[in-house]
């Protein structure tokens, strides 16, 4: 099951839409001209901890506009995947995917006014169960 959204609570996702961390230092404007696209949870260890809710972008739709020194690279595993948190405030923003490295997973609540929350039928993808797991 794909969840793609056009808005959240009726606030509409911009095409180019800013995200930010918690304190602000770190700022991503991200391009979604379709919404937001495979909004998803997934319950490998990383994500099961941090609890984010996150969905997808092609590598090209992440333009960090400032703050890209303040990101902390955080890999761990097949170290595949890359996740970047601000290092002041600890937010996780986005990551490269293990599963689709042409892609960024990004933090849906790091994106201005819209409320995660507000989000029903998020389906969880196994994570644990990684195909890249197997021998």
């Amino acid at each position: 099951m794909t969840l793609n959204l056009k808005q959240v609570d009726g606030v509409p996702i911009q095409p180019k839409h800013k995200a930010t961390c918690h304190c602000g230092a770190v700022e991503i404007d991200l391009s979604l001209p379709d919404g937001l696209v495979d909004v998803r949870r997934c319950d490998c260890s990383m994500c099961r901890r941090r609890g984010a809710i996150a969905a997808s972008v092609p590598l090209s739709g992440i333009n960090i506009v400032k703050g890209a020194e303040l990101l902390t690279l955080y890999q761990f595993n097949t170290h595949t995947a890359k996740h970047y948190f601000c290092s002041k405030c600890g937010i996780y923003t986005h990551h490269q995917r293990r599963s689709n490295p042409s892609q960024y997973g990004f933090n849906v609540a790091c994106l201005e006014g819209i409320n995660p929350l507000k989000i029903e039928g998020i389906p969880t993808y196994d994570g644990v169960n990684h195909p890249a797991d197997r021998s």
